[in-house]
């Protein structure tokens, strides 16, 4: 009796512990994503709906009849003065040879998961080449990129500053160590618990560039917590109410209390991130930070995230590969 007695309480005490909102919400699965989203038709129809949610009206005479087109993909011709519209022409799909069924499986496996993909990953489960995947990837970070980048954060704010890459061997430590990438990690709070966050790359933890992000990452009146970093003066000097809490190299959990949500952020971020690619350039950090910061900024709609991010694809403009390679030279 005992021992059924300790394994049941332990049983309840683990589902208490679990079951809270974003860990057991029901997100969309792959079968109802093949019934939404299988086939083509399915697809373009939902980039119809998307692009024209009340119905076609051509951009030219004003029109609101139109005709499919046999030949296009994808192409529309108003009734009335015969302009020919495109559903992908002028977004991020502009100039795609791939199916939609692709782009949306992509748009679903980049989404649903915690951890992100990668791009050798992406490319084995669409069953495309690995430059395609990359490209379909690198242009759906960029969506997502450009969709929070003028999102600034409001409230209670946790500020840190972070980097990505390995250490060399024998080489220098911790701040100011060669091939390493420094990074800005933001969260806000509502209600004592995160809501939204802000990850971004940063030239150097210099007072003028945190000002500099400060003054378009922030909201007017919001009041920032940061550790004693003296970069941080910069957030003061943008105007924002900033308190510092100097803790060091401290790993007590009572001196770092105050910065609980955004080392758990930033342990989960390197945690993803390592798990999920071998190697990250760099040059394209910033797109993989988007990633994460997008997924986690709508955490509570999993199943909305990819209409979302389909309906903000159509709003992107064309992002060419020699435009996402740029960066690397």
């Amino acid at each position: 009796m005992r021992i059924m007695y300790s394994v049941k309480t332990c049983r309840n005490s683990i589902l208490g512990m679990c079951r809270n909102k974003v860990q057991f919400q029901k997100g969309l699965s792959f079968p109802e994503f093949m019934d939404k989203f299988g086939t083509e038709a399915q697809c373009e129809a939902a980039l119809e709906a998307a692009k024209w949610p009340d119905g076609f009206l051509c951009t030219h005479c004003g029109h609101d009849s139109c005709s499919r087109l046999t030949r296009g993909r994808t192409k529309r011709q108003c009734n009335k003065c015969k302009h020919q519209a495109s559903l992908m022409a002028g977004t991020i799909f502009h100039g795609t040879k791939l199916p939609l069924t692709k782009w949306f499986l992509g748009m679903h496996l980049m989404t649903q998961s915690k951890n992100g993909i990668s791009q050798m990953e992406l490319a084995r489960q669409l069953g495309i080449g690995i430059n395609a995947a990359a490209l379909m990837y690198h242009k759906l970070a960029q969506v997502m990129l450009e969709r929070d980048e003028n999102k600034p954060l409001s409230g209670n704010i946790e500020m840190d500053d972070a980097y990505w890459g390995g250490k060399s061997s024998g080489g220098k430590r911790g701040r100011g160590a060669p091939k390493k990438t420094p990074f800005l990690a933001a969260v806000s709070k509502v209600d004592g618990k995160p809501d939204q966050m802000k990850l971004s790359v940063v030239k150097g933890f210099r007072t003028n560039e945190i000002k500099q992000w400060s003054e378009k990452n922030l909201e007017a009146g919001s009041s920032i917590l940061s550790d004693g970093l003296s970069c941080f003066r910069g957030v003061k000097k943008a105007g924002f109410d900033h308190h510092s809490l100097v803790v060091g190299n401290s790993r007590n959990p009572k001196k770092t209390a105050a910065f609980d949500w955004v080392n758990t952020i930033l342990g989960n971020l390197k945690t993803a991130l390592a798990g999920t690619f071998h190697k990250l350039s760099a040059c394209h950090l910033q797109r993989h930070l988007a990633t994460f910061q997008y997924r986690f900024n709508r955490r509570y709609r999993l199943k909305e995230l990819l209409p979302r991010l389909a309906w903000i694809a159509l709003r992107t403009p064309p992002m060419p590969r020699r435009l996402l390679i740029s960066d690397a030279y």
